[in-house]
């Protein structure tokens, strides 16, 4: 189940959730290897491009979703 693999990211603290949050998969050799959940598309985009450049053989793929999907 991926909900394993999920780190809720909160890098300013304490910020208000909104109704829409930002999903970062990770994605190594075509399996799924990590993922992120954001609060802005921003921080998932400045997630991405730190990791893409130490870890180049990954891809990312940044996706809006409702935050009730995480949080039911």
């Amino acid at each position: 189940m991926w909900l394993e693999n999920l780190e809720l990211n909160r890098l300013l603290g304490g910020k208000a959730m909104t109704e829409t949050m930002w999903r970062c998969d990770q994605v190594r050799a075509g399996r799924l290897y990590n993922r992120m959940m954001f609060d802005t598309r921003e921080e998932a985009e400045q997630f991405a491009q730190r990791m893409q450049q130490m870890e180049p053989d990954q891809m990312f793929s940044i996706e809006a979703i409702e935050a009730k999907q995480v949080w039911n």
